[in-house]
């Protein structure tokens, strides 16, 4: 890869690359860090990256950066995340459903969340996410089936919606 290709690459992939990174860590700073992490060790490798798998090479580098990051912080357990979910003191009278589904995919696994991520927000194919996620065709199919009935289990509750006077 030359420098002009490279120069491309961080244009064309640069805003999706932060989407992807902010939607798993949901900090912008580590997001960004995340990108320019990830564009460093695409120039540093630029002799070896081929043009055409830059794309792949680039969101395989984010996911293992994003999964070492979420490694070093500290771990909430599940009964946490429910609690802040349904915590009524901790939202807003009438939350925006934006709001439940990015607390709902932040109580999500880091492949599930990860998996979902690239197919329904970045619109990559199954076998590309297996390629940046380092899972086969059918791995990336179940991570996605079981983010999405977590999902709609947690979505679905009325609770997460709307705050009910008794």
């Amino acid at each position: 890869m030359n420098r002009t290709q490279y120069n491309r690459c961080v244009e064309q992939y640069a805003d999706r690359l932060f989407r992807f990174a902010f939607s798993s860590l949901r900090n912008r700073e580590e997001a960004e860090d995340v990108v320019q992490e990830s564009f460093a060790r695409v120039w540093e490798r630029h002799d070896n990256v081929d043009f055409t798998k830059a794309k792949s090479y680039l969101f395989t580098t984010a996911h293992h950066a994003i999964i070492d990051g979420l490694r070093q912080s500290p771990p909430t357990t599940e009964i946490e995340t429910q609690t802040q979910l349904s915590d009524p003191n901790a939202r807003a009278p009438y939350p925006d459903v934006n709001e439940v589904l990015h607390k709902a995919l932040g109580t999500l696994p880091e492949l599930q969340r990860n998996a979902i991520l690239l197919r329904d927000y970045e619109g990559y194919s199954y076998q590309e996410i297996g390629d940046i996620t380092g899972m086969s065709e059918a791995q990336v199919k179940v991570n996605i089936f079981r983010a999405r009935t977590t999902l709609k289990r947690i979505i679905k509750s009325i609770d997460n919606l709307i705050d009910i006077e008794p």
